[in-house]
This record gives C-alpha cells, structure tokens and sequence, in this order.
C-alpha cells in the first residue's frame, strides 16, 4: 500500500491513471489498475459520510468521502444555507496546509477533486500540490468551476449538481478523461462544461462520420485545450490512423505548439516542408501518426 501513497499529488494522480505493478511473494509481477478509466462505468462507487482521519498530532473530519474501487477520489465540503461556500475553500485550504494532515499519508493522497456547497451554491476544483492550491491576496480561489449543461446554464443546487454532476458514469468520466495532468508544471487541470461537450460533439462527429463542424469561441476561452484533449482521445480510436492540425499562420503554429508540449511533453513537431509533411502521411510508424501540421478547425 505504500508504494502509491505519496504527497505528490501529481504522482499521485499518474499512479491512479496508469499501469502498475506489485510483486507478489513467489516474485512474480503482477499488473492492475486503481480505476477503469476505459471503462469508466464499470468502476464501483462508495459514499463515507464524517470520515475523520488521525495523523501525527492532528485529526480532520471529511464530510463526504466518494471512492472508485475503494479509492477516495473526491471530497465533498458542505456548510449551512447562511454561510458562503467560501469558507469551505477556507477549510480545505487550512486542512491541506496543516503539517499533520492526512492527504499525503493516507489513500487520501489519492484525491483529484474536491466540492463545497450551501445547498444553492456549488463548485468544485482539483486537487494539486501546494504551487497550484491557494488563495491569493483577494481570497479568491483559482481556478474554481461551476458546472453547466450543454446550454451552458449553470447548475448550482446541491440537489441538481449531484443528480447531473455526481451520476457514477459521469463522475467515473469526468476522472477518466476530462481531467488534464500538465506535464510542464506538474498540475491537475480541470475542463470546463463546455469544453467537455465540445470535445464530445468532437469525437462524436469523427467516430460517427457525420460530416464537417466548427467551434468559436472567444480568446482565452480554451480552444487549444479542447483540440489537444479531443486529439488525445481520437488518437486511441484504431480507426484513426492520423491526427493533422492545420493552422494558417506561423505565430499561430508556435503558440499552439508550445501549448500542447506545455500539456504532454514531446506530443507534436511541426512540419517545416512538404516533405517531412508527406513523410509523416505516409508513414506506419507509430510514432510519427503522433506528430501534426496544426490546427483549430477539424474535419471529420
């Protein structure tokens, strides 16, 4: 067990993602897997209600506790109709910064997402080590989120937010694959509602071969994010042999070359002639359906 205890949270999160491996007595391997991020529905789900953790000198009491297979993977925060959700930032703020805490000495080292509610007002936020996880000097917690449906009409009741937000495929999709790990600075990120759905109407139209289709949206909005995500995931279809990205300036081709490096490290060059380009198109290797020409635009 305390080979994937660790207070990287970082670490953590890869060790929950990935491929691991025990040894067992006889000195055999042997391979699994914390949660089913393929199959995200099959993973099993459990509530603990006023779990309190001892460690060292110190003890927290969680109010609700969500475990896939046994992990606690998300914290559930609530405070009283009168008192701003705010505070139950505050609270999560203190209890990670508290030197005794739990989060790096326990399973709860395993946490991606943490949710603080009055009842009307709902957010939710990763989980992320220290750098990543404060207030600043307005107390305002950054980056927080509030979910939405496809309208983009936000949901902030407790009791909509965990009927839409907390269903078990949903969540068990939300850890799988719409939570980002920033190679370059060590992070979790987490992606908006509408880019969760754009990135769905993405794959979706690709998969389904149902023709063409364009997203706008402002600048900052997170476009690159929503194109590396969907590349990633279209990447593992074994239908799809290449990935292209075309952009139609130069400053635009380094901008979003270096962002999605900034998010996987080494996931795509650019193509400097039309050589290299028909090289790379014509090519089985593996690793060369990994690299793009750039773009925002997709075609299905």
């Amino acid at each position: 067990m305390g080979s994937i205890i660790t207070p990287d949270v970082y670490v953590s999160s890869q060790i929950l993602r990935e491929i691991n491996t025990f040894e067992r007595e006889d000195g055999t391997p042997l391979h699994y897997t914390l949660v089913d991020i393929k199959n995200w529905c099959k993973n099993t789900f459990e509530i603990v209600n006023q779990l309190r953790i001892n460690t060292d000198y110190s003890y927290h009491i969680y109010d609700v506790v969500i475990l896939m297979n046994g992990v606690p993977v998300v914290q559930i925060e609530l405070k009283t109709l009168q008192i701003n959700p705010r505070r139950a930032m505050q609270q999560v703020v203190g209890y990670k910064n508290d030197a005794g805490n739990g989060y790096g000495k326990t399973l709860m080292s395993l946490l991606q997402l943490f949710i603080v509610s009055n009842g009307n007002d709902t957010w939710y936020f990763a989980n992320n080590n220290a750098e990543h996880f404060s207030f600043d000097a307005d107390e305002r917690f950054l980056p927080l989120y509030q979910y939405a449906n496809r309208e983009n009409k936000k949901i902030t009741s407790l009791e909509d937010f965990a009927d839409k937000f907390l269903a078990k495929c949903t969540l068990g999709q939300i850890i799988s694959r719409y939570m980002i790990l920033v190679a370059s600075e060590k992070k979790l990120l987490m992606m908006r509602p509408y880019q969760i759905y754009a990135v769905k109407a993405i794959v979706d139209c690709i998969e389904q071969n149902s023709g063409n289709g364009y997203i706008w949206h402002t600048t900052g909005s997170g476009k690159t994010l929503t194109s590396f995500k969907a590349s990633t995931l279209l990447k593992d279809n074994t239908d799809i042999e290449k990935c292209l990205f075309v952009v139609d300036r130069k400053d635009l081709d380094r901008q979003t070359r270096e962002e999605f490096n900034r998010f996987q490290d080494g996931c795509v060059e650019e193509n400097t002639n039309t050589y290299t380009l028909v090289k790379r198109l014509l090519s089985n290797d593996y690793a060369e359906t990994q690299k793009r020409t750039n773009a925002k635009p997709f075609s299905c």
